[in-house]
């Protein structure tokens, strides 16, 4: 019960983080019937990578069949709107941002920064592990934010695939809940 009441404590606290940043989010209904996600270029390399695109690849899929069912059709490049993401993951004591499909902004940095305080900040002693999910869906044309919106979850511990497949789409799911889109 502590441990679930501490994940939702620090979602709150990020959900006000996502509105204090220096990024307006726009709000009603998206216009849109096409979105493709932010292409980071060529990502680093690193000892973790193939789990991470394994991870990113759960992810774009879970989005895809989100917005899929809302109307929006998944391109390779040029939608209508673009999908960003930025996951944080962390702990009692440090936190790590992977924006890879987020970008490198200066939003990106603040938005990472104030996951890292609602992680260490409080007064949980027991220790956690926990993950993160912005999401931004952003106008392909102009730039601006239409839609940002965040969930967070504790991690677990070697889940299977399924797992693991399954408690990402309910994340993005519930991330993506309130985002209108019209035609």
């Amino acid at each position: 019960m502590k441990m679930k009441l501490f994940v939702s404590t620090i979602a709150a606290a990020l959900m006000v983080v996502g509105c204090k940043t220096s990024t307006h989010v726009d709000k009603g209904p998206i216009k849109a019937t096409t979105f493709s996600f932010l292409h980071p270029g060529p990502l680093p390399e690193a000892a973790f990578t193939e789990n991470r695109q394994q991870v990113h690849a759960i992810i774009h899929q879970a989005i895809a069949n989100n917005l899929a069912a809302k109307g929006v059709q998944a391109v390779p490049s040029g939608g209508d709107v673009t999908v960003a993401y930025l996951i944080v993951v962390g702990n009692n004591a440090t936190t790590s941002a992977i924006n890879d499909y987020f970008g490198y902004t200066a939003d990106a940095a603040a938005l990472a920064d104030k996951a890292h305080k609602a992680y260490t900040g409080g007064a949980q002693r027991n220790y956690f592990e926990a993950g993160t999910l912005l999401i931004d869906i952003v106008d392909a044309r102009t730039q601006k934010v239409l839609a940002r919106n965040v969930v967070t979850r504790p991690i677990l511990r070697n889940p299977t695939a399924e797992v693991r497949q399954a408690r990402l789409q309910e994340a993005v799911n519930e991330a993506l809940a309130n985002v209108r889109f019209k035609r």
